[in-house]
């Protein structure tokens, strides 16, 4: 719980987010006049929200700006150049340096009625980053949050940011939400980021759920083979322009997969390079704004509850051989997942998972419940989810890299891929199986999905968009209400 603090006003005031608010209005997002420069240039990253709660993600950078003139490599795997080169002058990088965050928040940008956090000290052990933990918000509602940094006493300009909280429990709100995966750097489409980004944002989400496979330590050049250059992913993927403007201004949900936590199909006890499948996960936790747990569930109202699983932390070696013994999840997680699943209430039940349940997945692929290395333990999820949750609940799933609405013909199970991040970095599909795809088409895009509650019933919609967020194929589900 942070301690409040009075605000100077005057700072206040002469900041860039002030100023331009209190001159224009306070959906501005490019303010105007600015007096102080903003030493954040990876961004705000607001996550894992509640009715009264969120985690809010900030960093100290040395340079307002990433380095966009830096050197570029092009050639995947170790690379003595890139281990030799510094790298800050790699292009996209963001180095940190020491120095004080502190958060100003509230639902209006009313100085008095702003809250602001005590200064904290960050230095390179964090990465010179900081996770606030914010409490005691006001269930849905908007809020808007500025990010102050400071170095040897000089304070510099605020980074903005907005996000909504949720709605209590047992109020039928609607809700509106976004999920995308497998994002590549070089495949990114667009100087500034991926399309999808201001497509997402056009959506005006409620919150976005980033599905694994953010940045890809092994595929994109310069190859993560240290700890330093796994940061510089992280760096310049999220630097980005259009990732800045949109993952500051929604709530977000975060999974990891393979290649955001250490190389292609990985599990526990392995290594890429100097990096451990351990320190992996710690970049991953350190990076993306999350709580202490990597699987969990959140209530959005009365009508909609999602789940996020972690496919990484616990799973058997892909290699081993299947059976019962064999896992992706581990017992407690699945354990934790059908419990919590058959207690809720909610209408409309959403696993968001990093990888495929239903698929069908290409061949040549041996990691997820979709392929016969899981076999077991995917046909129990599936007949567990037919026999207890047959009719309001469905998967979203990233990792592949096409569009997919699945429903498996054995159980039922409903399945929705949402699609790589570009279509630069679409492909792969085993192809259109009519058994099994609803819909199935090779491109880029998110999936964007609405509940809409009406008087006693509720209407959950399904769209898989493409990178230009324009409707390839909708989906509609109505289910009465428990009351």
């Amino acid at each position: 719980m942070p301690n409040f603090l009075p605000i100077d006003r005057r700072l206040f005031l002469k900041s860039s987010v002030a100023s331009a608010a209190m001159a224009a209005s306070a959906s501005a997002r490019e303010p105007q006049g600015v007096e102080l420069l903003v030493y954040q240039a990876t961004g705000l990253r607001i996550g894992e929200v509640t009715p009264t709660t969120a985690i809010v993600w900030t960093r100290l950078t040395k340079n307002p700006t990433r380095n966009n003139d830096g050197i570029v490599f092009k050639k995947r795997g170790k690379s003595e150049e890139a281990l030799k080169t510094p790298v800050e002058q790699i292009e996209g990088a963001c180095p940190g340096q020491p120095g004080k965050i502190r958060l100003l928040y509230g639902t209006d940008l009313n100085p008095d009625n702003l809250s602001v956090t005590e200064w904290v000290t960050v230095d390179a052990e964090s990465d010179f980053i900081h996770q606030f933990l914010l409490q005691d918000l006001k269930p849905g509602s908007q809020y808007h949050v500025m990010c102050q940094t400071s170095v040897e006493g000089q304070e510099h300009g605020l980074r903005a940011g907005t996000f909504r909280t949720a709605p209590k429990p047992e109020e039928a709100k609607p809700v509106r939400f976004c999920v995308m995966t497998c994002q590549g750097y070089p495949d990114r489409d667009h100087p500034d980021g991926h399309p999808i980004y201001p497509s997402m944002t056009a959506k005006d989400p409620d919150f976005i759920s980033l599905t694994g496979d953010l940045v890809y330590y092994d595929n994109d050049a310069p190859s993560a083979m240290t700890i330093d250059l796994a940061h510089l992913h992280w760096q310049r993927m999220f630097s980005l322009p259009r990732l800045v403007d949109t993952l500051s201004h929604t709530s977000t949900y975060w999974l990891k997969d393979d290649h955001d936590t250490l190389d292609n199909d990985s599990w526990p006890g392995q290594k890429y390079g100097e990096v451990t499948f351990e320190e992996g996960q710690r970049i991953f936790r350190q990076q993306a704004p999350l709580g202490s747990d990597s699987y969990r569930t959140f209530r959005w109202g009365k009508d909609l509850q999602i789940w996020l699983t972690d496919g990484r932390d616990f799973r058997s070696p892909n290699k081993m051989q299947d059976g019962p013994d064999k896992t992706i999840w581990g017992a407690e997680q699945k354990a934790w997942f059908k419990r919590t699943v058959q207690e809720s209430d909610a209408t409309w039940k959403v696993l968001i998972s990093p990888t495929p349940i239903v698929g069908p997945d290409r061949k040549g692929k041996n990691d997820n419940h979709a392929n016969e290395g899981f076999a077991h333990e995917g046909n129990e999820l599936r007949h567990w989810l037919q026999e207890n949750v047959p009719d309001n609940f469905f998967v979203i799933c990233g990792d592949r890299h096409w569009q997919y609405h699945s429903v498996d013909p054995d159980t039922g199970v409903k399945e929705f891929s949402v699609g790589a991040a570009s279509n630069s970095h679409a492909g792969g599909t085993p192809g259109r199986n009519p058994k099994i795809h609803r819909f199935h088409k090779v491109q880029g895009g998110f999936l964007n999905v609405l509940v809409e509650p009406k008087q006693d019933e509720s209407e959950i919609i399904f769209q898989l968009c493409d990178v230009d967020g324009n409707v390839a194929f909708e989906q509609r589900f109505e289910r009465a209400r428990v009351m």
